[in-house]
């Protein structure tokens, strides 16, 4: 991390106002040779920027000497007008200057290798910038906030004290320590063994929340599918038609839905076809259903069609909902697609199977290699649960540690050792 580097950090494209930001061992030079003498550490001064030979403009700066800064390196940020011919005039700068450009995410990984935060948080950071809705903001934020990571760090913590009671089974059995330690090692593994797997089966809820609650409505043609759809994104998403068999597609919409944004699918009617394009709109359907985190089944109420058969191979739909309450009402959910029947009150359902689903509970999850880590942990923790011998129970420990510290970033063998020679005063 020896380079210094910049990079635009407000949005692309014409705007008022433009964030350049600096980090490195010359980002103070850099801003001197741009701007003059540095202003005091963290305090905006109004200063003309200029090159040699060339003036640029007439900017806000601001100083962030090490290691009081985002990336824990000297900081500078410059707040320039927007357009494209002042920022590639500053860009040109800076390269003459000495500086390259940023990679993608080098900024949040500077300040993870610099312990500013961990990945979790890094992690966080993009899905702030990314939140479409109140629930993916709240999480990101939560998650910003550490709460993924004092979770994590939590578990670390237990492995490390669990670890270093077995390597002490191992060092000192024969001091009397050694069977006594070696049960609470394990005694240990069993209790984080139940919370990781508690943490997750959580039906991928953080996942849902930050890429998006997957819906399948699903149900026999001309049951009203496509004009559901329609209703709910308050648009014309999906082309209506009295014929059977319109929709041969799987056709998505993104709506917010208290905050949570859902991804409701309009899938093609569940029936037996002879047609080759209409048989795989079919195949289509059901395999998005099976995928969903929620199925909607529409029926047709005006007609006594049981569900179709292809039904029996999905689980059991959410919620069942009847359409064409004005031709003839029903039981349960019933709606009038025509008039406006009970809209209403299936968006309400809806909303709230949503958000109890989702929006609710502890800290979650929010990645894939998250789950991955933890699944490796708890197999490790497995192993642990069945190893008689304090060296088997020692190695799966530490795999689980690492397992776990992955996530966050942080694996300090270290660590370890601390424990036991301060907890069993070993080392005279």
């Amino acid at each position: 991390m020896t380079d210094t580097i910049f990079a635009l950090a407000s949005g692309a494209g014409r705007a008022g106002v433009a964030v350049v930001r600096l980090s490195g061992v010359e980002a103070g030079p850099a801003l001197a040779a741009l701007a003059g003498p540095l202003p005091p550490p963290r305090t905006a001064a109004l200063r003309r920027l200029g090159h040699p030979g060339r003036e640029i403009d007439q900017a806000l700066i601001l100083w962030f000497p090490a290691p009081a800064s985002f990336t824990g390196e000297d900081v500078a940020e410059l707040h320039l007008h927007g357009g494209l011919a002042v920022r590639e005039a500053l860009f040109d700068a800076l390269l003459q200057l000495g500086l390259r450009p940023a990679e993608p995410g080098e900024f949040s990984r500077r300040a993870v290798e610099n312990g500013k935060f961990d990945l979790t948080q890094a992690e966080a950071i993009a899905d702030l910038v990314d939140a479409q809705t109140e629930e993916q903001r709240r999480q990101a934020l939560a998650q910003y906030d550490g709460a993924l990571a004092e979770l994590y760090e939590g578990w670390r913590a237990r492995l490390i004290m669990a670890l270093g009671r077995a390597e002490a089974a191992i060092d000192f059995s024969d001091d009397g320590v050694g069977e006594a330690e070696f049960d609470a090692a394990r005694e240990a593994a069993i209790h984080l063994s139940q919370e990781i797997q508690a943490h997750l089966d959580d039906a991928g809820r953080g996942e849902a929340l930050r890429e998006g609650v997957r819906l399948a409505i699903i149900g026999p043609p001309n049951a009203g599918k496509s004009s559901l759809l329609n209703t709910l994104a308050k648009r014309d998403a999906a082309i209506v038609s009295d014929m059977p068999g319109t929709t041969r597609d799987v056709i998505e919409v993104h709506l917010d839905l208290g905050g949570v944004l859902v991804i409701a699918a309009d899938t093609a009617g569940l029936r037996d076809s002879r047609d080759a394009v209409e048989v795989e709109g079919v195949r289509r359907a059901l395999a998005r259903a099976r995928e969903a985190h929620l199925i909607l089944l529409l029926l047709d109420g005006s007609v006594p069609t049981p569900q179709a058969d292809a039904l029996s191979n999905l689980r059991e739909p959410d919620l069942v909902v009847w359409n064409k309450a004005d031709l003839a009402p029903h039981d349960g959910i019933s709606i009038s697609l025509k008039t406006g029947e009970g809209i209403s009150m299936l968006q309400d359902l809806l909303q709230q199977k949503v958000q109890q689903k989702f929006a609710a509970g502890p800290p979650a999850l929010t990645r894939p290699r998250h789950r991955a880590a933890l699944t490796e942990a708890l197999a490790a923790l497995d192993r642990v649960l069945a190893a008689a011998a304090p060296e088997l129970l020692a190695e799966n420990l530490r795999l689980a540690m690492r397992a776990v510290g992955r996530i966050t970033g942080r694996v300090d063998v270290e660590e370890v050792l601390d424990f036991v020679f301060r907890d069993f005063c070993i080392g005279k």
